[in-house]
């Protein structure tokens, strides 16, 4: 047999097992009914206009691990982190007995436009952290950012130092000109105030096209050629259908917020190298004297380590702590074992001093 005639046969088989997996996923998707995301029932404690602080209590509270405070990046949804019951980061802290607070920072109309960086850091996240301290029964509050959460709750804690108690970064951009920061390259080309007096408030649809062009074969052909196999059985369909909701499922960000951040942060890179003001009052990473545990993945394509490790030596914090998790961006929230890796990291780090010292070495 030719080898062009074994190339033509095998190129067949392909083709009709591929078919059959595509009949086998629709059959799939016949029988799940609309995914539901975030799950974990919560008390809501505080709504101020579209943001608003919930509380997850757990079942059985641990009697030395601290209550957390999550503040999540305003580009996409919270409940990344309780995408659905058997992937829930959320639901492995209270497992472990933490309390947890979560920022929803909500939907933003044409009547948020004029929203800026001290309205979110020092106003909705301030009154957030009040609202925790005072549920908690608690002078300071334990804080973790996710990505660009990380970033306003570094400039909070430079702020208000004071109502902080430990801090936790989390995929975290901190020097934003990192020669491997792809995202912070694009951004350094946009005319941020052209967009804004464009759209006004900047469509979530066209950020996330922005991420998926960052790696357009993986995100775009790739995932549509793995689709049958990605619905092969309910399970894995229930979670890659939870994950594009999620994906989907991205609001509009006040214009005058996001021109601020790409300018200061991405473009003029402020924050290392402490030109930063907020509202007129300057945001120094020296001012951060909390335990700090910055923890980075290292598959990383939206937030490279290298970004989020630039974080140590600018801080004062007494006691500081990296924390490397093999995986990507968003994987490190969903997948079992880097979520594990990070749920447990988490818990040490809000336990007592002692123990903290004892559990959480440096990688």
């Amino acid at each position: 047999m030719s080898k062009l005639r074994l190339d033509a046969q095998i190129l067949k088989q392909e083709v009709q097992d591929f078919n059959a997996q595509l009949v086998a996923s629709y059959q799939v998707l016949k029988e799940i009914p609309p995914v539901n995301i975030g799950q974990t029932p919560a008390e809501t404690l505080l709504t101020l206009d579209k943001v608003s602080l919930r509380y997850y209590a757990p079942e059985h509270p641990s009697l030395v691990t601290a209550p957390l405070l999550i503040c999540y990046a305003l580009v996409n949804r919270p409940y990344m982190i309780d995408l659905t019951p058997q992937r829930s980061l959320l639901k492995t802290l209270l497992s472990k007995g933490v309390p947890v607070y979560l920022i929803d920072w909500g939907y933003p109309d044409a009547s948020d436009q004029h929203l800026d960086l001290d309205d979110y850091i020092n106003y909705y996240l301030d009154r957030c952290v009040d609202a925790a301290c005072q549920h908690s029964q608690r002078e300071k509050i334990n804080l973790m950012g996710i990505c660009q959460g990380g970033t306003f709750s570094l400039c909070y804690s430079a702020l208000h130092p004071e109502k902080v108690e430990r801090l936790i970064t989390l995929v975290t951009p901190v020097d934003f000109h990192t020669p491997d920061f792809v995202l912070s390259q694009l951004a350094k080309h946009i005319d941020v105030d052209l967009a804004v007096k464009t759209y006004g408030n900047i469509p979530g649809t066209i950020l996330n096209e922005t991420y998926q062009s960052l790696m357009p074969m993986r995100l775009g052909l790739q995932k549509n050629f793995d689709l049958p196999f990605s619905l092969a059985d309910k399970q894995q369909a229930v979670t890659f259908l939870s994950m594009e909701k999620w994906i989907q499922d991205s609001p509009d960000q006040a214009g005058k917020a996001f021109s601020e951040f790409i300018k200061d942060f991405f473009q003029q890179n402020k924050l290392i190298h402490d030109q930063l003001s907020i509202a007129g009052k300057a945001v120094r990473l020296a001012k951060i004297t909390q335990p700090l545990l910055n923890i980075y993945a290292s598959l990383d394509h939206l937030v490279p380590p290298s970004s989020s490790q630039a974080l140590q030596g600018k801080t004062n914090s007494q006691l500081y702590r990296e924390k490397s998790i093999h995986s990507g961006h968003i994987g490190i929230f969903v997948s079992s074992k880097p979520g594990n890796q990070l749920a447990d990291a988490i818990e040490n780090w809000l336990q007592p001093l002692d123990k903290i010292n004892a559990n959480q070495k440096p990688d």
